[in-house]
């Protein structure tokens, strides 16, 4: 490394990293020593490690591409149904704010926040269902999501974060099944990557309700009474209540996980859950998933066929990776316009122009 820091310029990281350590709890990752990565590179002269990670991150080119990846609603007609992108920001928006009331480091919140769904499929969990199917060794968005930073963006060199940053994005998934009773070796190692793995549940399963009942498919009196009770039934109130119960369980502090109480962890599985019945797998969404199904389907087979049209369209053939990952990771980044578009390019007929 040629270059030399500004003395000057490194006094303001400097700053920062102190001003950190004199207001983040005892159990918060700091900045400072956070900065050890897979390749060595000079620190950043006047951003901290997490800041530097955050900003990489919204520069990307897979962040920019979940404005037009599907949430719930495939290609909703209305302009304010949420997309991958405005959940990402919600977690966000949440996680910062119970990581400030707990004194726990708001950018590597943020940082794990704005990364945790990069590798998303087109058309939400459908298309991650697809090539779950059709991959010899499965496929789960979120193990993507690390290979995106890791490798597939910067022209394949990835992001270059920090640890606790990846091991954030690595371990903020919470499946269908319990919040509470799981293994610490399936939590992030750091207290902010637990926040944000809270966040996303709490994000999700408010919005998404706003969106059913947006829509139609559901109203504000068929929401389980079991979770009505803790709630107005506003979704400010709804959001506030959760966000309240995570920051006031932890905010003694002392423990190893982050936790909600027992009767707000049960209401967010209990409405999760509820949504699955009556919003995720309704009919009027799964029928238009399982058109979704058929165009990524076939995009996949017609590029396992003719794998060298993977670059022809954009994409990446990486020699030192068999075939199915090189078209997965084509896939999983498209958005979902993109996958439609080039599903009507491919397969549909272009009518002749009669001059």
């Amino acid at each position: 490394m040629k270059s030399k820091l500004n003395s000057e310029e490194a006094e303001i990281r400097t700053l920062l990293e102190e001003r950190e350590l004199q207001w983040l709890s005892s159990a918060a990752c700091p900045s400072r020593g956070a900065d050890k990565r897979r390749t060595p590179e000079l620190p950043c002269p006047l951003r901290t490690a997490f800041q530097v990670d955050r900003d990489r991150i919204l520069q990307s080119k897979a962040f920019r591409r979940l404005k037009y990846k599907t949430q719930v609603f495939l290609s909703p007609e209305g302009d304010h149904y949420r997309t991958r992108l405005t959940h990402t920001l919600e977690v966000a928006q949440i996680s910062r704010t119970v990581a400030r009331a707990l004194g726990l480091n708001e950018d590597l919140t943020e940082a794990i926040s704005l990364g945790h769904d990069l590798g998303h499929t087109p058309f939400g969990h459908a298309g991650e269902r697809v090539l779950n199917r059709l991959l010899p060794e499965g496929f789960r968005h979120v193990q993507q999501s690390v290979r995106v930073v890791e490798k597939l963006e910067n022209d394949g060199n990835g992001l270059n974060l920090t640890a606790a940053v990846i091991d954030g994005i690595a371990l903020h998934s919470k499946g269908n099944g319990p919040l509470l009773s799981v293994a610490k070796s399936s939590l992030p190692k750091t207290l902010e990557g637990q926040v944000v793995r809270l966040s996303d549940i709490i994000a999700y399963v408010n919005h998404d309700l706003d969106d059913a009942i947006r829509a139609g498919l559901v109203r504000e009196d068929d929401i389980p009474a079991e979770v009505k009770e803790l709630f107005s039934g506003i979704e400010t109130d709804r959001l506030r209540f959760w966000i309240a119960d995570l920051i006031h369980s932890n905010i003694e502090g002392g423990g190893e996980k982050i936790l909600l109480s027992d009767p707000a962890d049960q209401a967010v599985v209990t409405l999760r859950d509820w949504l699955y019945r009556h919003v995720y797998r309704a009919d009027e969404v799964h029928v238009e998933f399982e058109k979704a199904d058929r165009i990524l389907e076939e995009l996949f087979h017609f590029f396992m066929k003719q794998p060298e049209e993977i670059v022809t369209h954009g994409g990446v053939l990486d020699g030192n990776e068999v075939v199915e990952i090189c078209v997965a990771d084509f896939l999983a980044g498209m958005t979902d316009r993109y996958a439609l578009n080039l599903f009507r390019r491919l397969f549909l007929p272009t009518p002749w122009k009669v001059l």
